[in-house]
């Protein structure tokens, strides 16, 4: 597992931004998520999150937090969920009863309440520390109970066509591994290879438009000076968030050609 306490930042992207005037929150009444998943307030990634909450407030946006360690998130995704009667209670299937639930709003409040969030942001942020090429278990739980069918997504309804679509998002994700372990020759491979189950079979499946990863790599590495200069420099990349361009969501941005 990679664990991540105050780690450096290293931004992704390819930007579009200076050849267009700065679009500031206060201007077009933006609305933010930021889906956080670490369970110390002090860490890198408590950081992180904390400088986004400072810096989207100060462009005016509304910014809410889902602090999941700190709710007491429930990642487990069970019959429990499921407030009224069973479509079909005789074979429980997950997915069919969501889906049924999600139409009647007889999902449980908490649910409800994640999908509200999602529902008026106009840009989700996830911020967590990555566990074995992927998320906390706490934020998958979050995912696979928050971005159900009907919600979501539907079939047909994904991809271009998620229900979701016309919102940004985005992850800030830290790192074990020194930034040189993912590369296309390290022993990770291309950081873009975990990604892809993320951004492009999670958010892209469900029609966000995906804003290139902000990565922290290697925090035991790091000096304190290191820190806090990644701390600006992802606050720096906030102050024109929204000037952004989505990445290309195909396989080529992923794997190549």
């Amino acid at each position: 597992m990679f664990h991540c306490r105050l780690s450096p930042c290293c931004i992704l992207t390819k930007r579009n931004c200076s050849s267009r005037e700065m679009v500031s929150c206060s201007d077009l009444g933006k609305k933010v998520l930021i889906v956080y998943a670490h369970q110390e307030p002090r860490s890198f990634n408590g950081s992180l999150k904390d400088v986004a909450v400072a810096e989207l407030s100060r462009q005016g946006c509304t910014v809410t937090v889902s602090d999941l360690y700190a709710m007491d998130f429930e990642p487990r995704a069970t019959r429990k969920d499921i407030t009224g009667a069973l479509s079909s209670p005789e074979f429980f299937s997950y997915g069919v009863e969501a889906y049924e639930a999600c139409k009647k709003r007889s999902l449980t409040s908490d649910i409800i309440a994640e999908q509200k969030k999602v529902q008026e942001a106009d840009l989700v942020m996830f911020q967590f520390p990555l566990y074995w090429f992927s998320v906390p278990a706490v934020l998958k739980g979050w995912m696979d109970r928050v971005l159900c069918q009907g919600f979501a997504f539907d079939i047909p309804g994904f991809y271009d066509d998620g229900l979701l679509k016309g919102k940004l998002a985005i992850l800030s994700i830290t790192t074990g591994g020194t930034a040189d372990m993912y590369c296309k020759t390290g022993a990770s491979g291309d950081f873009r290879y975990f990604l892809w189950p993320l951004q492009h079979g999670t958010l892209h499946f469900c029609g966000f438009k995906v804003l290139a990863p902000h990565i922290s790599f290697a925090p035991e590495y790091a000096s304190e000076e290191e820190r806090k200069g990644m701390v600006a420099s992802w606050a720096q990349r906030l102050k024109t968030i929204w000037n952004e361009e989505p990445i290309p969501c195909s396989p080529p941005w992923y794997f190549g050609q």
